[in-house]
């Protein structure tokens, strides 16, 4: 029982930060798929620690189906060890699409808009803790800074026994709100806005809300995090990731270093030199010009591209750093085979997508022009027709943006190591 299973299923950008967190600390673990849990991998060969990135809870839950989900909860009740990320959080909940390790459930938001922040929080560590102060590293920062990726919320339910580790407080220096960056607004702001248009944008529904709890189930336990600790660069977050890992495998699992480096993927050198492949990225290379030109995308930060509100940015991120990351990782005979399988329809695939989205960004950039003067000119449901068309519904994923990250995302997961020595 030495090493982390990270499960990887719709996983994507996060499951990506997960990974490049625990290479950083130079920490053994195992990448593992739902049907891998389904068919007993959890009973035959048990983890130090079963570690689920952020995602999508309910398409994670799909990808487990109930065998797998049943192996979870047999795997923790018996002494296992669950850390959830966000999504991998919410998994961890209670309700439909939830292993009901926690007995609280998913918050309902009142505001779409409260689901639209990101960056830094400075949070409030948990006091009088009966049974989980191992978990809070001595003389940790009493407000550490932990950043939060477009969270949902925990709904707390009383006379349970879990504990809240951290609460969220005050918005750090690069905490957004959609795309307004609270560090550039001017005092008043916020009250001016309410004041005139009776409308909420203050970032105070989130002080005081759990942001990381923890308990048992069984004889094991588990701790749920909405704040993304593997964010790279994020100090105060990765310490108490290494150390979370360490106090939950009771110290059979250690960090070497608690840092994780800064992450480029756009700009990392290409180890692959498949001319289909290179091609694809130069075409996501053109879609990103094609937005920040026309201000619909801007950089977020190293490794992560803003977006306008209304554009379907973390699905294009999803694409773009799975892309990136697999031209960047040296090739592997399974990766090879299978990229040899699908290449030809995935760039057939790709430039059906290239046109329409240049045709759908160019298109939302017109209405943003014309908005105040001739606001019926591009109408809001052709913008929606042509999104729906690409990335399908809102809240879910179809058209060709799913079939394109299938493929990515199934090369990703044949170039990563999938094991490390213990």
């Amino acid at each position: 029982m030495s090493s982390i299973y990270i499960l990887w299923d719709e996983s994507h950008l996060w499951g990506l930060l997960v990974w490049r967190a625990l290479e950083a600390m130079k920490l053994p673990y195992c990448i593992v798929r739902g049907e891998e849990i389904a068919q007993g991998l959890l009973s035959c060969n048990p983890p130090a620690l079963l570690l689920t990135p952020g995602g999508n809870a309910r398409l994670k839950a799909e990808a487990l189906g109930s065998k797998g989900i049943e192996e979870i909860r047999n795997y923790i009740a018996r002494g296992g060890k669950y850390l959830g990320f966000c999504g991998g959080a919410g998994l961890g909940l209670t309700g439909k699409n939830g292993l009901d390790l926690c007995p609280w459930e998913r918050a309902k938001f009142t505001n779409r808009l409260q689901h639209f922040v990101s960056g830094h929080l400075h949070s409030s560590l948990g006091t009088n803790l009966s049974h989980s102060g191992d978990l809070i590293p001595d003389n940790f920062s009493e407000n550490p800074a932990l950043p939060v990726w477009w969270p949902a919320r925990f709904s707390p339910k009383e006379n349970t026994d879990v504990e809240i580790l951290a609460s969220y407080a005050t918005p750090g220096n690069d905490f957004w709100i959609a795309d307004l960056p609270l560090s550039t607004l001017p005092p008043g702001t916020f009250n001016e806005w309410e004041d005139l248009y009776g409308i909420k944008l203050r970032p105070e529904f989130l002080e005081g809300q759990p942001c990381v709890i923890t308990g048992n189930y069984g004889e094991g336990r588990y701790v749920l995090s909405y704040t993304h600790l593997e964010t790279p660069n994020s100090p105060e977050a990765n310490a108490w990731l290494a150390h979370i890992i360490n106090a939950l495998t009771e110290g059979t699992v250690t960090a070497k270093q608690t840092l994780v480096t800064d992450w480029h993927p756009a700009t990392e050198l290409p180890l692959w030199t498949d001319e289909k492949l290179l091609e694809a990225k130069g075409i996501f290379d053109d879609i990103v010009t094609i937005g920040k030109n026309h201000c619909l995308f801007f950089a977020r930060n190293s490794w992560l591209i803003g977006w306008r509100a209304g554009i379907p940015g973390a699905n294009l991120n999803n694409l773009y750093n799975g892309l990136c990351s697999a031209v960047s990782m040296q090739p592997t005979p399974a990766a090879e085979e299978y990229w040899a399988s699908v290449s030809e329809k995935f760039m057939h695939d790709l430039h059906l997508f290239y046109e329409g989205v240049k045709g759908y960004l160019l298109a939302e950039r017109l209405a943003m022009t014309l908005s105040k003067t001739f606001p019926e000119t591009v109408s809001t449901e052709s913008l929606r027709n042509q999104r729906t068309a690409l990335f399908g519904p809102p809240m879910a994923s179809g058209g060709l943006y799913l079939e394109l990250l299938h493929v990515l995302d199934t090369l990703v997961y044949l170039l990563l190591p999938h094991t490390t020595a213990s």
